[in-house]
């Protein structure tokens, strides 16, 4: 097996894996900070897709349809906090289960009535169009490079967020204590919505930026949205250290294992169950590291403190 070719899924899963942190990021956040189980969280990342797709339409320029689409989609997901989901905080699980299945749907039926049921796609920006050549013998593309790059500089600004700002102290109270946060001078309310809007910023960007690659449509937000907690639940909830590194093994196990397992399955199986086979033995991995995972951590690999 070639090398390169292994170097490319492994890119590949990188990629992908730090567009799952994206998503899980804001949901890992939600679900430590507000104790809250948001299944509309994926319906976010559709809405960001459209809203990104529409953009490049009018203003011409995927980069300004992109940064409209994220504070439009931020702005989206706190009236939906103020409205709605803040009502739902101090009920069970199950009933905030029920409550965000029912916004995937309406979501979904909205989403149809705006944009119709035809997938949309967002061209490529010119300039990352082609592919890079990272090493003689060896080249990628240079759009998924800036993928990688604005997962990794995410990553970055997330961590300085929550470590080293009065905002991110003031979340790590809210998730260890929130009524002692709230008698020391914590707006617990703003705070939520605060974290749910910037959720939904990451959210648009994980929908914008993957548009290109992958068909903008409907019901695109929950295939992804159970990676996601896959993601959470391997890295441990609340934790942004976690959604990282749970994303990118969830994302180079799913990538790779969906190119390179067909590829062995031939030395010992025919070309069609290889083919049909390998995929989904990559899907299978992913829960079987997740279940050992909790065998050995039950609060997964970095559980927030609190």
């Amino acid at each position: 097996m070639p090398s390169t070719l292994i170097l490319a899924q492994v890119l590949n899963g990188v990629q992908f894996g730090l567009m799952l942190f994206l998503l899980a990021a804001g949901l890992t956040l939600v679900f430590g900070i507000m104790d809250m189980i948001n299944l509309a969280h994926g319906s976010l990342y559709m809405v960001g897709a459209y809203f990104t797709a529409t953009f490049v339409t009018w203003t011409g320029s995927f980069w300004g349809g992109l940064a409209l689409a994220i504070p439009v989609t931020a702005a989206v997901g706190m009236a939906l906090e103020v409205v709605l989901l803040r009502k739902l905080y101090r009920r069970d699980h199950l009933s905030q289960v029920l409550a965000t299945f029912a916004l995937v749907l309406l979501a979904n039926e909205i989403v149809s009535m705006l944009w119709g049921r035809t997938p949309l796609s967002i061209s490529l920006p010119e300039s990352l169009n082609g592919p890079v050549e990272i090493f003689p013998g060896f080249n990628y593309p240079a759009y998924r490079l800036l993928i990688i790059g604005a997962g990794v500089a995410v990553a970055v600004l997330l961590y300085v967020l929550v470590v080293h700002t009065r905002l991110g102290a003031h979340v790590r109270a809210g998730a260890s204590n929130p009524d002692m946060a709230r008698v020391m001078g914590v707006k617990i309310g703003t705070l939520f919505t605060a974290v749910f809007g910037i959720g939904a910023a990451l959210c648009a960007l994980a929908g914008g930026l993957l548009g290109p690659l992958l068909a903008v449509q409907v019901g695109m937000g929950e295939s992804i949205l159970i990676l996601a907690f896959v993601v959470i639940v391997i890295g441990g909830i609340g934790s942004i250290r976690g959604a990282l590194v749970g994303a990118l093994l969830v994302g180079v196990i799913d990538t790779a294992g969906r190119a390179l397992l067909p590829l062995l399955l031939r030395q010992i199986a025919s070309r069609e169950i290889a083919s049909s086979v390998g995929p989904a033995i990559a899907s299978i991995l992913i829960y079987v590291l997740m279940a050992a995972i909790l065998v050995v951590k039950p609060r997964g690999l970095f559980p927030a403190r609190g």
